[in-house]
């Protein structure tokens, strides 16, 4: 028995028989594959981060033209009837509505139904 393994560890080069680099690939795969903040794990935190850095921004941008759109309306009647009609199709008793969507604004604006109108006035 013991000859049998002095003879499959002299066939293993010596190279792999240090113990120095054994350790190091154990620690590597340990680090790459089993810890709780393995490589794996960090590249998903990566990205993760990205994101929502990403998203922070979007939504502050956001956060200033809602505020600056809340701010018109508070501010002024017109703006404040115009966001009703455009919005909310809002109309007079005497005006008949007519909504035009052209395929451009379709496709650009598909996730927010934005709508273009003409109010016409009966005489």
């Amino acid at each position: 028995m013991n000859d049998l393994l002095t003879r499959l560890i002299g066939r293993v080069p010596p190279v792999l028989r240090n113990r120095y680099l054994i350790a190091t690939v154990i620690f590597a795969v340990w680090l790459i594959f089993f810890d709780n903040n393995n490589l794996i794990e960090r590249f998903r935190d990566i990205a993760a981060l990205k994101q929502l850095k990403r998203d922070r921004e979007y939504f502050t941008n956001r956060i200033e033209e809602d505020t600056r759109k809340l701010n018109e309306l508070k501010t002024s009647n017109e703006n404040l009837e115009k966001f009703a009609r455009e919005e909310y199709l809002m109309k007079k008793d005497n005006e008949d509505i007519f909504i035009i969507v052209t395929e451009e604004e379709e496709k650009k604006n598909s996730a927010r139904d934005r709508r273009r109108f003409l109010i016409f006035q009966e005489p």
